[in-house]
């Protein structure tokens, strides 16, 4: 004999909406995120050109076969800066009589990627600093020491020849005292627009120290750099 079941039916589950405070929350923290990512980078953007119109580029910049973004950061030719070289590129170096290659990718990096320098004739120094970031006081230092105990030329870069690299050439010119920190940033921004905690960075360098920027400044500079570092890993 069948036994009838006397246990009800659940009801289905039913999506509900969100509440409309929770829609009005969320929409006003979308507008002021999309603000603050216009004035902070669109502001950026706008130094960037007007550094580039305004101030001449160095002495001995020119168009070099694959590195972008080539020329010299001191007056004396012992560093130089640009962005991440071809395999062509690095040979290209080598035959310019550069020695010593700083790379301040902290990427995934292949073992290819590492030893395409090598194959070149270069030594290379590996200093890792996340993008849109800023060197501590050791890896400053660390540069300092490659360009100090290299034979010949030293060039650094990271991937686009930007930020970091341009955050590690205004501390080498007002350790060396070669530059006025406004002068190093002027010149970073002229190459092209970094992040606002290395511009931060770079206006508060002075010979004796390299301090890191404050946690607002770092916060609001990862969230108005975001989209751009998302985008690079496209």
């Amino acid at each position: 004999m069948a036994v009838l079941s006397t246990a009800l039916p659940r009801p289905a589950l039913q999506k509900r909406p969100l509440p409309q405070r929770a829609v009005r929350a969320l929409t006003g923290l979308l507008i002021g995120y999309l603000v603050l990512w216009a004035v902070g980078a669109g502001g950026i953007l706008g130094l960037s050109y007007w550094a580039k119109a305004e101030t001449p580029a160095p002495a001995g910049t020119r168009s070099v076969q694959g590195v972008h973004n080539f020329q010299p950061v001191s007056s004396d030719g012992r560093l130089w800066r640009g962005a991440a070289p071809s395999p062509a590129g690095y040979r290209e170096l080598a035959s310019m009589g550069f020695v010593t290659v700083v790379d301040l990718r902290a990427e995934d990096l292949s073992a290819k990627q590492l030893a395409e320098p090598g194959k070149a004739g270069l030594d290379l120094v590996r200093v890792p600093i996340r993008d849109g970031q800023t060197p501590t006081s050791g890896q400053v230092e660390k540069l300092m020491e490659a360009v100090k105990n290299s034979d010949g030329p030293v060039f650094v870069h990271c991937g686009a020849g930007v930020g970091r690299t341009g955050t590690m050439a205004a501390a080498y010119l007002v350790q060396t005292g070669e530059a006025s920190s406004a002068e190093a940033v002027r010149r970073n921004l002229a190459v092209g627009p970094p992040s606002i905690e290395q511009i931060y960075y770079g206006l508060n360098l002075s010979p004796s120290k390299a301090e890191q920027p404050p946690l607002p400044v770092v916060v609001v500079s990862r969230v108005v750099d975001a989209p751009r570092r998302i985008m690079s890993w496209f």
